[in-house]
């Protein structure tokens, strides 16, 4: 079961903050729309008529699909650039929501186009979304802020309901109680939720796709073509239901270490403990390729698409930690890699030389591509919430990168002392005491694993 309380945390403090990113890869079919979207802000306002007009003119070449397809959509309302909104903006109207309930209105949005692109650039086009159902129902939901929430619960609820991830599903109950306290300081009424939980619960959130992708296997342009043809953009491997947490596939990415490893799995999401059914060994050829480490059943052959059991298998290591497993003595040079949603596997090397080397790529990958944290979850201070761990890649550079891990060491260090210093009291109640524990598994895994990115 995916932990909503900390994935949550990006979306309900930051409804409308600016994020930084990147400009994503010129695209030949935007046209002159490109050269608006570069301009600085200052020259982009929305009183500038002549800005609005081309908005109003791109947005309505979006909604009709005129010379675009529904995967170029989100990549145009989803940049953090004046003209990118405004065109959001535009777009946005011409999609009545007015009487409809936020799953409904999610379902028909979902409906004209695909959600594609960088997590970042998605995130914002459901702010867009968020502020327009707002505007269509303002007395349904106490604010903008709070109807984005309830948009980002109910994505990561399908994530968690009809996702890949094993172990158990979220119930309605833990739905609610994830959500406690982020409602402007308030709780949203529980008949909402339920009515949520239900609709996701009963029929997944899909989102359009072309017709050209609809008729594609499962591995189809995610991997190097036969004939050597190497797709232009990152795809994303994953549920494709959670913008956040998707794993980035680039088929173009440099391949850092390969080898055979047995793999062990010890813990699923979130620590929980793997059924004892699932935990068995087993053989793959292992490529570390950006930051995804591949599980093959075969050797690994550049010119070969990855099967839909290699993508399942594949596990991000961004924001991991690789280290020997010291306390596994039953197999020798076995690692073990906690991943950044707290799952646990082992991994057994064919040396000892091979188990560290292993251990040192994973780690040398993790530090240099991982993306900066986003902050913990600011709506409910009553409980601990893990920061959102992004799976893109850092757009800072490698000086930036290093003062970034230095900053981090430094807070992380202080922070431990400090939630050290003030133990919970034994008379306290049991679910205090977790939390605590929650805060001080996750401090002192940042404090191993940041050193070995400095």
């Amino acid at each position: 079961m995916m932990s909503l309380s900390w994935c949550l945390s990006y979306c309900c403090s930051h409804s409308h903050a600016g994020v930084k990113t990147a400009l994503i890869e010129d695209h030949p079919e935007m046209g002159n729309t490109e050269i608006l979207e570069k301009e600085p802000p200052e020259s982009l306002s929305n009183g500038t008529s002549s800005n609005l007009e081309a908005a109003k003119r791109l947005a309505k070449r979006l909604y009709h699909l005129d010379r675009f397809k529904r995967s170029d959509v989100a990549k145009h309302l989803g940049k953090n650039n004046e003209f990118s909104k405004l065109v959001a903006e535009e777009y946005l109207k011409f999609f009545d929501f007015t009487g409809m309930t936020l799953d409904q209105s999610l379902r028909y949005f979902f409906k004209a186009f695909s959600l594609a692109g960088e997590t970042q650039e998605r995130e914002r086009v459901l702010v867009h979304f968020s502020n327009r159902y707002f505007y269509c129902n303002p007395d349904t939901i106490a604010s903008q802020d709070g109807v984005h929430c309830l948009t980002c619960a109910m994505m990561l609820l399908n994530t968690d309901l009809h996702g890949h991830n094993i172990g158990k599903k979220m119930t309605c109950q833990e739905f609610i109680a994830n959500l406690q306290g982020v409602n402007e300081g308030g709780d949203f009424s529980k008949d909402l939720l339920k009515a949520l939980y239900n609709s996701i619960k009963n029929e997944k959130l899909e989102w359009a796709a072309d017709d050209e992708e609809k008729k594609k296997s499962p591995s189809e342009g995610t991997d190097e073509k036969a004939n050597g043809t190497h797709p232009k953009t990152i795809s994303r491997i994953g549920s494709t239901t959670n913008p956040f947490l998707d794993i980035p596939h680039d088929p173009n990415a440099a391949v850092y270490k390969s080898g055979f490893l047995a793999r062990k799995i010890h813990a699923d999401m979130d620590g929980k403990k793997t059924p004892r059914g699932k935990r068995g060994w087993k053989t793959f050829y292992a490529v570390l390729k950006g930051t995804v480490l591949y599980l093959q059943k075969d050797e690994y052959k550049p010119e070969k698409s990855l099967s839909e059991e290699d993508l399942k298998n594949a596990v991000s290591v961004h924001h991991a930690l690789a280290s020997k497993a010291t306390d596994y003595e039953k197999k020798p040079n076995v690692l073990k890699l906690k991943t950044a949603d707290w799952r646990v596997l082992l991994f057994q090397a064919q040396s000892p030389e091979e188990m560290q080397g292993w251990i040192n790529k994973i780690n040398c990958v993790a530090a240099v591509f991982s993306a900066p944290p986003f902050p913990a979850a600011i709506g409910s201070q009553k409980k601990f919430s893990r920061p959102l761990l992004p799976a893109t890649t850092t757009k800072l550079s490698q000086e930036e990168q290093l003062k970034s891990h230095e900053s981090k060491l430094k807070q992380i260090t202080t922070e431990l002392a400090e939630h050290r210093s003030y133990p919970p009291d034994k008379k306290v109640k049991a679910k205090e005491i977790d939390e605590y524990k929650l805060k001080d598994h996750y401090l002192e895994f940042e404090n191993a694993a940041v050193p070995m990115s400095t």
